[in-house]
């Protein structure tokens, strides 16, 4: 008999054939004797051997290379947390989330883990073979089978993931708001440069009135955004393009981006204390995991997303690891609040640097909802002012050529 297979070698790249055997146990012994773990495999047909059409194509790409997002994340370590300290073993658990797992993806990639755990891998290195799972996740994992409370792990990995959630979401509403007052700004500029101001140009012009330095100076810039409304765009698109570009390719904009984040008024607090709030939560969590100092910092400076922050945190690890204490190495950079400092090395000296990082990242993720409100609030009588700075531009610019109007009438009467 003929028997196709999906098998995953020794460096983890995805294998697909067939072979003859007289039976599927037979196939897949034969497969491990040449270094490959069975995924699938299945007894072929005279149907087999059809074209497959693009319906039953698998368009989904490779799962190995996959992102996932927080959600199913959150989802898979709280279910896998709840399993396992309910006394169910890790493949009677990792089986259950295959069968109840919909998303095409997923199941791909729990099925292997599963298949992994059944050759003996253990599940932080089947997670290794995904770059859907962040290296501060596999790290949890990996002290939890050292420790023997894999329960307990995926239980950090949940609350880490429902607290990265619940910040991202929060910046996400703080910066939204904003940019929504932006754009209707610029909406109502478009509007009345483009089509209010338009009319009242042809209506000054058929009473030969000399029209006020203002007026003139709006429907030039009226005439612009009509006439060369194109160009416009493109400069826009090459901009918005070279923005886009140098923010991916170019170190020294991504820095000097990071700077200037910290020290716009209001959004500063925000970008500075989120970034904080997420390295103290890391640092907590992966120290009370049993993690090494030194690894634990540099899987939390990984998640730091200010590159800026992600430098000063960097330079405090060069120092941690030729003996500086922690608290010392930090007090050197401004970008660290000396109440954090104090902290630190309040916990250095106890013995539990786990509580009091703990204790700060509460601390800072209050003080980021403050500043979040704070910049909401802010927006409202900012954006309100310069709307009616608009507005009232535009209308001055209109009403002043109608005493020029009245006069040329009082002339030709």
């Amino acid at each position: 008999m003929k028997f196709k297979y999906v098998a995953m070698n020794a460096r983890n790249q995805k294998k697909e054939g067939a072979i003859e055997a007289e039976t599927q146990s037979q196939a897949v012994a034969m497969l491990r004797e040449k270094g490959l773990i069975v995924q699938d495999i299945r007894e072929t047909s005279a149907g087999d051997d059809a074209p497959t059409s693009i319906w039953q194509m698998d368009l989904g790409g490779d799962v190995h290379t996959k992102k996932l997002k927080k959600k199913a994340l959150l989802m898979l370590f709280n279910q896998l947390g709840m399993m396992m300290k309910a006394g169910i073993n890790l493949s009677m658990s990792m089986q259950i989330m295959i069968d109840a797992e919909k998303d095409p993806s997923m199941k791909k990639i729990l099925r292997e883990i599963n298949e992994n755990l059944y050759n003996g891998f253990t599940l932080s290195q089947s997670m290794k073979n995904f770059e859907g799972f962040p290296g501060v996740y596999i790290s949890i994992v990996e002290a939890g089978e050292a420790n023997g409370r894999l329960d307990s792990a995926f239980q950090q990995c949940a609350l880490i993931c429902k607290k990265d959630i619940a910040l991202s979401g929060k910046l996400r509403s703080a910066f939204t708001y904003p940019i929504f007052l932006i754009v209707l700004v610029i909406a109502l500029i478009i509007i009345l440069c483009g089509f209010v101001l338009p009319t009242f140009k042809d209506t000054y012009g058929s009473f030969g009135a000399e029209l006020p330095g203002l007026t003139l100076a709006v429907m030039g810039f009226s005439d612009i955004l009509i006439g060369y409304w194109w160009l416009l765009l493109i400069i826009a698109a090459v901009l918005i393009f070279a923005f886009i570009t140098l923010k991916k390719n170019n170190a020294e904009f991504q820095m000097m981006l990071a700077k200037v984040s910290l020290k716009i008024p209001l959004i500063g607090p925000i970008v500075r204390q989120s970034s904080l709030a997420r390295f103290c939560r890391l640092m907590s969590t992966l120290t009370d995991a049993g993690i090494p100092i030194h690894k634990a910092m540099g899987l939390a400076r990984d998640a730091v997303p200010n590159i800026f922050v992600k430098e000063q945190v960097q330079s405090v690890i060069d120092d941690v690891q030729i003996g500086v204490p922690i608290n010392e190495a930090m007090s050197k950079h401004s970008v660290f609040d000396p109440i954090l400092v104090s902290m630190v090395r309040v916990g250095e000296e106890s013995g539990m640097l786990g509580d009091s990082l703990f204790k700060m990242a509460e601390l800072f993720e209050e003080q980021s909802d403050e500043s979040t409100q704070k910049l909401t609030d802010a927006m409202t009588p900012i954006m309100t002012v310069v709307i009616g700075v608009v507005v009232g531009v535009v209308v001055v610019s209109m009403i002043l050529p109608m005493f020029g109007v009245y006069s040329v009438i009082d002339e030709n009467t």
